[in-house]
């Protein structure tokens, strides 16, 4: 027993500076390192690419193409009128250039749509990414102010177990002067073991509750710091803005609107294909031949000009395969619209829930500090008894649980507010606006 209040002596005692890390600066660290972030932000760099006009068909294609080839061998050549000749080591070189540009002038709008539907996936894409970085501040938060309550809750039980060594001091001498009991002694020494261990039990759980932290923010994670425990609601006019605007400002409802949208304009695209396409071509070519056979009357040709041409394409029967895309495109848009409908009720459902939830802790938040409170005063008013011999140990004792079990709780209560707010503003999509 000597060894676990020498433990509790050196936690109590240890005190160094350390540096207080802000939400802000938690948030810093959490959107520069975590790696979920980080992945989420490639995929939004390859979503912004492929909307570039240079992944479009409104640009012409160029291509430039070469050849040289040589032949070389023996010739033999026999007439009609029965002259035969062979030639030995004869060669031929041929050598030829060109650039072909190809653009299309009219393609039934395919293109446009195509590209509306880029910039369409892109915004998509943006939106996931704050859904991750949401859920990800999200999970921060609760951590950070998770880690607050159980600082806070350190320091309460710190508190009632110095009140249970004094206490237990207290039994101890007046039973060697004959006015206690052995009983009470034994009944404050088992009080101030529970005190003590949970004392170290929280020390225990902040220390794994900081390793979580540190996980998210993805540094360190035995980096050292102290958080912020002060906590600050977010004013209640503001609260029921965000509460009416909640359902459009909501990400996961701005992507299933953005899903309506990329079906509508992939069902555009396909009927587009039906209509006809005009493609311009032009192209600068250049090539020479060169013949050493001695009795050919031409032994080197060579041209090079500009050429150009426009093609038409209709449409008129590919087999069916156009037919089965509309129809396809058709219900994914359907499907879409769907989606949209009922996860329209669920989210407002859930914006719903959680403002009334927050509602409710803030009204058991104002009923537990009257409480904690009441407590206090009680055993204020019992510590001056005990301390003149009015009251038993027992009973002192009684008061000081009752004290411990409201402070717990306000102190329960505060953070459960504020997680219970933070989960409102990221169903409203504020969370990251206010942080």
């Amino acid at each position: 027993m000597r060894k676990l209040v020498y433990i509790l002596l050196f936690f109590s005692n240890l005190s160094f500076a350390q540096e207080v890390l802000t939400t802000d600066m938690a948030v810093k660290l959490t959107l520069e390192n975590n790696l979920d972030i980080k992945v989420s932000k490639n995929v939004l760099e390859i979503s912004k690419n492929n909307s570039s006009i240079l992944n479009s068909d409104y640009l012409p294609t160029i291509n430039a193409t070469s050849s040289v080839s040589r032949a070389q061998g023996d010739v033999k050549v026999k007439t009609n009128q029965g002259i035969s000749a062979k030639i030995n080591d004869t060669s031929n070189d041929e050598s030829f250039a060109s650039v072909n540009i190809v653009y299309n002038i009219v393609d039934g709008r395919g293109r446009k749509y195509n590209y509306q539907k880029s910039k369409e996936l892109y915004s998509r894409t943006e939106l996931e990414v704050r859904e991750i970085i949401e859920n990800t501040l999200l999970q921060l938060f609760t951590v950070y102010f998770d880690f607050a309550r159980l600082t806070r809750e350190k320091e309460i039980l710190k508190n009632t177990l110095g009140i249970s060594i004094q206490r237990l001091e207290r039994v101890k001498t007046k039973y060697k002067f004959g006015q206690s009991t052995s009983i009470e002694v034994s009944s404050a020494q088992v009080d101030k073991n529970t005190d003590s261990l949970n004392y170290l039990n929280i020390i225990k759980v902040l220390s794994n509750t900081k390793r979580d932290l540190n996980l998210i923010m993805n540094i360190d994670l035995e980096s050292d710091f102290e958080v912020v425990e002060d906590i600050e609601f977010t004013d209640e006019k503001e609260t029921e803005d965000f509460f009416n605007a909640g359902l459009s400002n909501n990400t996961m409802f701005q992507i299933l609107d953005k899903d309506v949208e990329i079906s509508n304009l992939e069902l555009k695209a396909i009927k587009s294909t039906y209509l006809p396409t005009v493609q311009l071509r032009g192209s600068y070519g250049w090539n020479e031949t060169i013949d050493e056979i001695a009795y050919n009357p031409v032994n080197e040709f060579s041209s090079k000009g500009v050429s150009t041409g426009v093609n038409i394409s209709i449409p008129i029967f590919d087999g069916g395969k156009r037919i089965t895309a509309t129809k396809n495109a058709r219900i994914n848009l359907e499907n879409s619209l769907i989606q949209k409908n009922k996860s329209e009720l669920e989210i407002i459902k859930n914006i719903r829930n959680a403002y009334e939830t927050y509602k409710n802790n803030l009204f058991l938040l104002q009923i537990q500090e009257k409480s904690y409170q009441t407590s206090k005063l009680s055993f204020s008013k019992f510590e001056e008894k005990y301390s003149l011999g009015l009251v038993s140990s027992l009973e002192f004792r009684q008061a000081q649980t009752n004290l411990l079990r409201a402070e717990l709780l306000l102190n329960s209560s505060l953070f459960e507010s504020k997680i219970s707010e933070l989960v409102f503003l990221k169903l409203t999509g504020k969370i990251v606006d206010n942080y």
